[in-house]
């Protein structure tokens, strides 16, 4: 699904202020100079989950928060966007497709301390049919999972798939204790080098490295994860030395003032986040393509990329980032014409059309949606701002209720694609009738017809025009200069704690 990273309120800037825990290492600003560190790092970020429960609960800031953090699963996606083993020590794959036989690390337990085993691997995945909300469709094709022995499990499919083994490195392949979902929302029970000890709603939550960790024990012994909703605020702790690293960072035209101290390092990474125009095709204006196609024509992508990000950010044609495997250049489609989009409203018999424009109360959208406005005005479309605050009021009256015709949100979640556009049941609301068959062939064919197929799909979700995307976004990260192991691309929902250190 795609992002719909859940954001509390702020808190006031005296409030903010005395978030710096005891313990925790200052961030290094201008006057401060190198000095030596505690083992403790303090993160700002710019949305806090409302609960710890991703299973039932949408927001990528849940998974980013916890994904290889706490929980962890089979395999899990790195930074160059490759799947590799985490509590998997191997897997095999039968020649039909349907079998995968996974061989556990030993001696893995969960933070309970409860050993880690394939009754846990059946229990958490056949859970996702039963007992998820969100994400289900990616478990469909799941027949069974066998427990072979407490390393190994077998589980296998009712089809062929392709996309399956890489979901698996999201949120539906983490691993759960058999009894340990009594209270997921409050107390998440993972097998992750880190625990949960504190959430402070609208502030912060608290995370201690585990010394009983299976794997290598993070150099880091406490993280701060510290909220902000202003993203000015952010960039003004991160100055003050109140945190020691702004990921995601929010506020792209502030990054200058970072560039030029030597106390501070910048790291321009990439994402798989894409900011989506979304449109509601099944509520008028935009059940008319017409209608689609004349936004889409209105939109000068790279001035919206220039205004409302300096810059920062990669231009795409579609829902699908240059890492993934089926991607092709499709920034042509649509290229910015006004007139056209003009021509398409006059004969959709909608001149002079008015809309509502629901916009989440996050820094992007706020930034992009003022320039969508000014450039819809130039072709005769009034869209009026509805400031929708988020996550709330935004899940509730969007996602969830679909009462509204125009919106904008920024997909996180590794390859979106088909969970965005091909659930017609989504928010969205797009017809997949032509789609859906194309991906359950693709999805059961070889590598190369399944990266062909995907093409074909994409080329006609872009032709039905059922969202704008409008930029791929950056993940810019501003860091104190003795911060190692910083994961400076996000090409999943998760923020990898385990491998910061101190110079």
């Amino acid at each position: 699904m795609t992002q719909i990273s859940t954001r509390l309120a702020v808190v006031s800037a005296a409030a903010a202020s005395m978030l710096v825990l005891a313990g925790c290492s200052a961030g290094a600003s201008s006057d401060q100079g190198s000095e030596a560190h505690d083992p403790s790092v303090v993160i700002g970020l710019t949305g806090e989950p409302v609960n710890f429960d991703f299973t039932t609960t949408s927001g990528a800031a849940i998974p980013q928060a916890l994904m290889n953090n706490v929980y962890e699963g089979l395999v899990t996606v790195n930074q160059d966007g490759e799947l590799v083993p985490q509590l998997a020590e191997s897997w095999t794959v039968s020649d039909d497709g349907l079998t995968y036989d996974f061989v556990l690390q030993e001696g893995v337990t969960f933070s309970s301390g409860a050993e880690f085993t394939a009754d846990d691997v059946k229990f958490s995945l056949e859970r996702v049919k039963t007992d998820w909300t969100i994400n289900v469709a990616k478990m469909t094709v799941l027949d069974h999972v066998e427990v072979v022995s407490p390393t190994e499990a077998r589980v296998v499919l009712n089809r062929p798939s392709n996309s399956w083994l890489f979901d698996m490195g999201g949120t539906v392949g983490q691993m759960f204790d058999t009894d340990g979902v009594a209270d997921l929302a409050n107390t998440p029970v993972g097998t992750g080098p880190f625990t949960v000890t504190e959430f402070v709603v609208g502030d912060h939550i608290s995370l201690e490295a585990r010394d009983d960790y299976w794997g290598e024990k993070p150099a880091i012994d406490d993280v701060t994860l510290r909220y902000f909703a202003d993203a000015v605020a952010s960039t003004n702790a991160m100055r003050a030395g109140d945190v020691d690293m702004l990921y995601n960072m929010q506020a792209p035209d502030l990054v200058a003032q970072f560039e030029t101290d030597d106390a501070v390092q910048v790291i321009d990474g990439t994402s798989n986040g894409e900011i989506l125009l979304s449109m509601n095709n099944k509520a008028a204006p935009f059940d008319d393509i017409r209608v689609r196609q004349a936004v889409a024509y209105a939109l000068d992508r790279k001035a919206i990329l220039d205004t409302a990000w300096a810059g920062y950010g990669t231009e795409i044609g579609a829902m699908v980032p240059p890492t993934d495997p089926y991607y092709e250049d499709l920034t042509g489609e649509y290229a910015y014409d006004p007139e056209k989009a003009k021509d398409l409203l006059e004969e959709a018999g909608v001149s002079d059309l008015s809309i509502e424009f629901d916009v989440p109360t996050r820094p992007y959208a706020t930034a992009v949606s003022e320039v969508v406005v000014s450039q819809l005005a130039e072709v005769g479309i009034t869209a009026t701002i509805n400031s929708t605050e988020f996550p709330a009021v935004w899940l509730d009256k969007v996602f969830t209720k679909h009462e509204y015709q125009m919106s904008v949100i920024l997909a996180v979640e590794a390859r979106d694609l088909l969970p965005t556009f091909n659930v017609p049941t989504y928010y969205i609301g797009y017809d997949n009738s032509v789609i859906a068959p194309l991906a359950i062939a693709a999805d059961q064919a070889s590598e190369e017809e399944w990266i062909a197929g995907m093409k074909e799909i994409t080329e006609q979700i872009v032709e039905d025009v059922p969202a704008v995307p409008l930029f791929l976004f950056p993940n810019i990260v501003v860091a104190d200069a003795d911060l190692t192991g910083i994961a400076g691309n996000s090409v999943t929902e998760s923020l990898v704690l385990s491998g910061l250190a101190w110079k």
